[in-house]
């Protein structure tokens, strides 16, 4: 959580001045009433609180120094703010964030484990939940040949950019984005994209799928620049906009064996819950 160092120190701040004088209000009584107006329990006791105060004064000044040390008021790890995706942002953005370089490059931290149990549909698995999106491949983007998958392709404006996708993943990402947007207007406005649909088959393979090919995938950047891939690293406002993808059931690529922190796809869950309701 980014802001949590700085609430320490805030209550740090708040409390170590009052536990302070409560011991300084202690050893006058002290003083005041002779030798005894406080017993040796209660001197051990003061003197373990005064050290204590001093401790976490230590304390407070070991991560004022952590926080003076890490860019863009903190935000170097890589790591998603919060579940509460809204919520931090809203504070993030209250508290500097027009001032941030969305499109820096930072570490992505805990990489593995980013997408919280949400998995990939798989070329196989929507193959069989869908058909497949057009019978002859190649290594090229050709058109959507399914009847039943092209009634339901659509190409809008969303939010920032325009798309190609299945109406449920246009959906979904219009959710993503407006939620972007109150947050965060400023990342908003500098969201950009690489491609949705793509009906191609992986390249190096004879006919493996991705989920672009279903129009169930989008590459997203900051700025127009593109992210590096496979290097374990991102730009900031990836990592912004991962939580809100999280909350609406979109698989981030950041967590691929391969790294590929530009793409978002739905994921499985998010898949057969569609089907359940009859979107697809």
């Amino acid at each position: 959580m980014r802001v949590l160092p700085a609430v320490i120190i805030a209550i740090g701040l708040v409390l170590a001045p009052a536990v302070w004088f409560g011991l300084s209000w202690l050893l006058s009584e002290e003083d005041y009433q002779g030798a005894g107006g406080v017993d040796s329990t209660a001197r051990i006791e003061i003197e373990m609180l005064r050290q204590q105060v001093e401790d976490l004064q230590a304390r407070m000044t070991d991560l004022q120094n952590e926080l003076a040390s890490l860019p863009a008021g903190g935000a170097g790890t890589g790591t998603p703010f919060t579940d509460d995706a809204a919520g931090e942002a809203a504070i993030w953005n209250q508290t500097g964030g027009a001032d941030l370089d969305y499109a820096q490059v930072v570490l992505i931290a805990d990489r593995l484990n980013v997408n919280r149990g949400l998995k990939v549909t798989g070329g196989s698995y929507l193959t069989e939940k869908l058909g497949r999106p057009r019978e002859d491949l190649n290594d090229t983007c050709q058109p959507m040949t399914n009847p039943d998958l092209k009634e339901k392709l659509v190409t809008e404006q969303v939010g920032p950019i325009r798309v190609s996708m299945l109406r449920p993943a246009i959906e979904s990402l219009k959710v993503v984005f407006e939620n972007i947007r109150q947050a965060d207007p400023d990342l908003y406005a500098r969201i950009n994209t690489a491609g949705a649909l793509c009906v191609r088959r992986i390249r190096g393979t004879l006919s493996a799928l991705s989920t672009h090919s279903y129009g169930l995938a989008v590459d997203l950047n900051i700025d127009g620049k593109l992210d590096n891939f496979t290097d374990g690293k991102t730009q900031l406002g990836l990592t912004i906009m991962a939580d809100f993808f999280y909350d609406q059931g979109w698989v981030w690529g950041a967590g691929f064996r391969r790294e590929d922190s530009m793409h978002f796809e739905i994921s499985r869950r998010q898949l057969d819950q569609w089907l359940a309701e009859g979107q697809l």
